[in-house]
């Protein structure tokens, strides 16, 4: 379920005027920059909610990945920065890009964080639970893949902790 909020508004922010689209997406507000249009939800769960969304500067597809209240206890505030700074630091082809950090509305109430990254079409999850027969040959390329990027964030001697299918996304 994705909205419009009841007001898309211009706000200025410690100088600099910045148009502010805000969706409600799943019964969660979204304020994000007028550069970006959210499209559809593709999931949530205890860290927030994600949607996929339109660059309306480059014309990609991106996600935007909204934390809410990520600074509301202490573990989960440095969960937050430490998966944002490993991902900045990464440059893998089989680990997912951060694109942007949005910039908060207003400092004073910065309570979110949005994350923008790559859109991919799907996880592992919804194809083993799809219909469609998978090969052997189809399975080896995945696992292939999945090796690939482990072996990347090992090197940087960083463990992944909740490797699951749901969260192996694929294109």
């Amino acid at each position: 379920v994705l909205a419009p909020a009841a007001a898309a508004s211009s706000t200025a922010t410690s100088g600099d005027a910045r148009k502010i689209n805000s969706f409600m997406v799943c019964g969660t507000r979204f304020d994000v920059e007028g550069r970006y249009t959210l499209l559809k939800p593709i999931g949530h769960g205890a860290y927030g909610v994600v949607c996929s969304a339109l660059d309306n500067t480059t014309g990609e597809k991106v996600a935007i990945k909204k934390i809410n209240k990520a600074f509301e206890h202490l573990t989960d505030t440095k969960r937050t920065l430490r998966e944002i700074k490993i991902l900045l630091h990464f440059q893998h082809e089989n680990v997912i890009r951060i694109r942007d950090i949005l910039r908060p509305i207003s400092y004073d109430r910065f309570d979110d964080v949005y994350i923008v990254s790559e859109l991919m079409d799907t996880d592992l999850h919804q194809i083993i639970a799809s219909p469609q027969p998978l090969t052997d040959d189809h399975c080896q390329y995945f696992l292939y893949q999945i090796l690939r990027a482990l072996k990347y964030i090992h090197s940087a001697h960083v463990l992944h902790r909740d490797l699951k299918p749901s969260n192996l996304l694929l294109n």
